[in-house]
């Protein structure tokens, strides 16, 4: 055995594991089955612009020793996610307050919002929703589901709301002041230069294998460490020997424009089901870029199959069942500790990601 552990996904799990370990005089090896580390926060640039790859990623949390964690190794500047939706030809702020309300409505207090909501919600008189739609009527009201919700949630999904479980929404949060940054955590910012540097330096003085795909090279890899930290789908790991977890996937189409400004902010959704993406991102106004052209990126929400890159676990009742099986194989192993998204089958903020592999960190070594 020449290494302690071999890290199967150079993404911020792995990286952050792969850090912690050197610290503690570990010998680590990293594979990557892509040609880049940094997993779905890589970014590249292009003509001066740091774009997101895959998709746009913004870092958020309430957690002061996290946030002190990743200030190690970046220095972040102070962007507000402050998301704008188009529905047809209308503009409205997200997340859903009272400058979203008072263009929609013409009101000025939150008196008059409220009471317009609430007038909504008792004239549609749900009393157990059974789907979907119904669980998010029975909490907005009809004005905001049809024009902010409907749409753009049946392209995520790919299916009628109608047709989707009531449970995928427990709230909807309605804020009563006109505040248009979209989360509530005290720190938030994207890195100067993008987040792959952060990766570069939790994996410097750790070995890292680019094009190297665990699964096919299994034998050799297995026995060139005393312990695997795996990174990728738990079902793949067995050979989808139980059934396959699902996912939904995102497409992207991204183009550099000879123009300064194409769309005035970083993220725009669209909202109207007739507009086929779900989202344009500009990325150089996560860093109040000044270049004279821009890049965008348009989001198309798909049917995973295999193949594809997985990006949001469906974690319904029949995805979770399935998953817990997967999960008593995983506890039965004494080589193989399986980490991050798609090894927990869940979505993570960046922050929840880091806090999971520091954990982990703290279990084992």
């Amino acid at each position: 055995m020449k290494y302690d552990y071999l890290i199967v996904g150079a993404g911020l799990f792995g990286a952050v594991f792969a850090h912690e370990a050197k610290k503690k005089g570990k010998k680590c090896l990293v594979v990557e089955k892509r040609n880049h580390i940094a997993g779905n926060v890589y970014c590249e640039d292009i003509h001066g612009i740091w774009v997101h790859k895959y998709g746009a990623h913004i870092f958020h949390t309430s957690h002061k020793n996290i946030w002190d964690y990743v200030n190690q190794f970046a220095e972040f500047n102070n962007y507000i996610n402050a998301p704008v939706a188009r529905y047809k030809d209308e503009l409205y702020n997200l997340p859903f307050n009272m400058n979203t309300f008072s263009k929609m409505w013409g009101i000025a207090t939150p008196k008059e919002a409220k009471e317009i909501i609430s007038a909504q919600i008792a004239h549609l008189n749900i009393k157990e929703p059974a789907n979907l739609e119904e669980q998010a009527l029975s909490l907005v009201g009809r004005d905001v589901y049809e024009k902010l919700i409907k749409g753009y949630t049946e392209k995520q999904w790919g299916r009628d709301c109608k047709e989707l479980p009531a449970f995928i929404i427990q709230r909807l949060p309605l804020r009563f002041v006109y505040d248009n940054n979209y989360f509530n955590d005290r720190y938030q910012g994207i890195p100067l230069g993008g987040y792959t540097k952060i990766v570069e330096k939790l994996l410097e003085g750790t070995p890292v294998r680019l094009n190297t795909d665990f699964l096919a090279n299994r034998q050799e890899l297995e026995t060139a460490a005393e312990k695997i930290i795996y990174t990728g789908m738990i079902d793949q790991y067995y050979d989808y020997k139980l059934g396959v977890l699902e996912y939904r996937s995102v497409r992207f189409e991204t183009e550099e424009l000879a123009m300064e400004n194409y769309q005035g902010n970083a993220v725009v959704n669209y909202t109207d089901r007739e507009v086929p993406y779900t989202r344009i991102i500009e990325h150089k106004h996560f860093e109040f870029g000044q270049q004279p052209t821009t890049v965008i990126s348009r989001e198309y929400s798909r049917e995973w199959k295999k193949g594809d890159e997985p990006y949001y676990p469906v974690n319904n009742e029949r995805n979770n069942a399935l998953y817990e099986q997967y999960k008593a194989l995983a506890a039965q192993e004494n080589k193989v500790i399986f980490g991050g998204r798609l090894g927990g089958y869940k979505y993570y903020d960046m922050d929840k990601v880091i806090i999971s592999a520091l954990e982990l960190c703290q279990r084992e070594l």
